[in-house]
């Protein structure tokens, strides 16, 4: 065969695989009905393990390399659980007959809780003054009109966010109400007045982005704020998924943010900023390459595009923030020490620390 021979074949075989694909989803769609009848969990890690091993070793018999299967096959499952999980939700009609008011649905987060609720079978309203969300009810702002939904998420930026809790405080609206801000601190008035209020609230912090499309290994947390019943209703949005929901108050949540979210933010923020400034030019660093710094690399390219204004609230609003800055300080402070006395075994024990507190982390994971 001469190259466009070979190159309409490879087409033909690339849509083989793709009708495979669609058929292997159709199939999860209806192993999610089984497991749904029978009362099974949606994820099975030892049948995950079963499959990815049978592939690994189905590889090798082609003469293919088994990391390749690996992938493949993991991408597939993902995208398998991620079709039994929507599948579950829908079934589940969490929010059969009910109305939901999603203030800020026209931004990334707010737009994921639209769909996600509208998934459930609320009948979703959208109140945001950038715009419809198709094809969902808007208001163009949130007070124009009544407060009378059994569920209303504030999903506005962090900086807008008090003041709608404030308002909504005074407004006393009769359904559940949330926000899913990434750091309560600004929010602490707002939230005490809504409880104050006898409104029936609590605060949201969805671990995870708006491209996300499998909730397990995910986590949500969610802040009690004195309405444990306002908490248990929060969950339940969350129970036909496989989410892992994190119950806390609000000193604790943002005491963990402070490293959660703080320290891994300043880390990559200092690596590029040393990169930047090292007088080292972009072109010629980029000719070369290692595995850590690769990796580093991909995670402070991320962190680059992020929003400036998000990050800086992560890192100034948070009353627990220094506290992560200062242990970050004292870090880097302790490794120049030990690199510049030549202290071979002090930099062995900070090495030999860390890797004990990743493996304790590691069990607690899995335990």
């Amino acid at each position: 065969m001469d190259l466009d021979q070979l190159r309409a074949r490879l087409t033909r075989l690339d849509a083989e695989l793709l009708s495979l694909v669609a058929e292997r989803q159709a199939l999860s769609r209806q192993v999610a009905e089984v497991k749904r009848s029978a009362g099974l969990p949606t994820r099975d890690f030892q049948r995950e393990r079963e499959v990815v091993l049978r592939a690994r070793e189905a590889a090798s018999a082609l003469g293919l390399a088994p990391a390749l299967a690996e992938s493949l096959l993991r991408l597939l499952i993902h995208s398998s659980l991620a079709t039994q999980e929507r599948a579950q939700v829908i079934a589940h009609e969490q929010g059969s007959g009910k109305r939901a008011l999603v203030i800020g649905g026209a931004g990334n987060m707010g737009r994921w809780f639209v769909d996600f609720l509208d998934s459930q079978g609320f009948d979703v309203e959208v109140a945001d003054p950038s715009g419809p969300v198709a094809p969902f009810a808007h208001r163009a702002d949130w007070r124009a009109g009544d407060l009378t939904q059994d569920l209303i998420v504030v999903a506005t930026p962090l900086g807008i966010t008090a003041g709608v809790l404030l308002e909504l405080a005074v407004r006393r609206p009769p359904g559940l109400v949330f926000d899913i801000g990434s750091m309560k601190s600004p929010l602490r008035e707002g939230l005490a007045r809504l409880a104050a209020a006898g409104v029936r609230a609590t605060s949201m912090h969805p671990m995870f982005g708006p491209d996300t499309d499998l909730l397990s290994g995910r986590h949500v947390i969610v802040v009690d704020i004195g309405r444990p019943d306002a908490v248990e209703e929060a969950r339940a949005l969350f129970a036909p998924t496989m989410v892992d929901v994190v119950v806390t108050d609000l000193d604790d949540h943002d005491r963990l943010m402070a490293y959660v979210l703080g320290l891994s933010h300043a880390v990559n923020i200092a690596f590029f900023t040393a990169l930047a400034e090292s007088g080292e030019a972009a072109p010629r660093l980029a000719r070369l390459s290692s595995t850590t710094f690769d990796a580093q690399l991909a995670v402070a390219s991320l962190v680059a595009r992020e929003s400036p204004a998000l990050y800086y609230e992560i890192q100034a609003s948070n009353r627990f923030g220094g506290e992560s800055l200062a242990a970050l300080a004292h870090a880097v402070g302790q490794l120049q020490a030990v690199v510049a006395s030549k202290d071979a075994v002090g930099f062995e024990r900070l090495m030999q620390q860390g890797h004990a507190y990743l493996q304790d982390r590691a069990a607690a994971r899995q335990g």
